[in-house]
């Protein structure tokens, strides 16, 4: 089914090792948004959660590679509407639909997990905290993972015409994330300012998501440019805060 000879030229190697790099750079939104959706799961089925969301994610991407030209097809208008900004009728295609409704749905889940933070509703004393069901958490990941794998598909396209090389491209790019996924979990989970750096960059996402429904490309490489100058500038703030000694009063002369 597959020519592993392709291998043999040194050519196909560097595409490999250029696709699975850009798959980890596209995946960190991935992680990211896994990592803060099993924070609802109990304690215990947490580390189950992130485990089957990637796998999951893994089948999904490979699917959908084996179904190529039904997603390049997806860029095809289904239909075509009359707007003010273009200069044509402006052609829907079902790509626009699917990031359409998931980048609504990635503002509207980091919208409503920064509103719970700043509520403080699982912190509050004497209120056990509720934790959500896997299937539903797993459910969350799926509907996420379909639209991040679109992006993530058009890119190795773009990139590479071997679909072999796509695919394990893709697993060991999911196999790098599952090993670092639980220490990013753990890291998120553990400082607020950075979950919350994360949740907005999720929001950030989104946007983009729907900006391009609408055909309006924004460059990614300055999306991710911020994110990483953001998360930057608070791990100087998080170092320099535990460096600073707290203060100390002056006795009183008159004493």
């Amino acid at each position: 089914m597959f020519d592993f000879s392709v291998f043999s030229s040194p050519q196909a190697w560097v595409s490999l090792l250029t696709l699975t790099f850009m798959e980890i750079v596209l995946g960190i939104d991935n992680i990211i948004f896994i990592s803060i959706v099993v924070n609802r799961l109990n304690p215990a089925q947490q580390k189950q959660g992130r485990t089957i969301g990637l796998m999951l994610a893994l089948l999904i991407r490979i699917g959908l590679l084996m179904s190529i030209s039904w997603i390049v097809g997806l860029k095809n208008p289904l239909f075509h509407v009359d707007v003010p900004w273009a200069e044509q009728d402006f052609g829907v295609t079902g790509r626009d639909i699917i990031l359409f409704i998931g980048g609504l749905f990635l503002i509207g889940k980091s919208t409503t997990e920064i509103h719970t933070k700043l509520q403080g509703e699982e912190e509050e004393e004497g209120v056990e905290k509720t934790y959500s069901s896997l299937p539903r958490i797993i459910v969350q990941i799926v509907l996420i993972d379909i639209v991040f794998s679109f992006d993530s598909i058009l890119t190795a396209v773009g990139l590479v015409d071997n679909v072999l090389i796509m695919i394990l491209a893709v697993i060991l790019s999911m196999g790098v994330m599952l090993v670092f996924s639980g220490v990013v979990a753990n890291f998120v989970n553990r400082n607020p300012t950075i979950k919350m750096l994360a949740l907005s960059f999720l929001i950030m996402i989104g946007v983009m998501l729907v900006m391009e429904s609408f055909h309006k490309e924004i460059e990614k490489g300055y999306i991710y440019f911020a994110m990483f100058f953001s998360l930057l500038v608070e791990l100087l703030n998080m170092r320099l805060r535990k460096q600073a000694k707290p203060v100390q009063l002056r006795e009183s002369r008159y004493d």
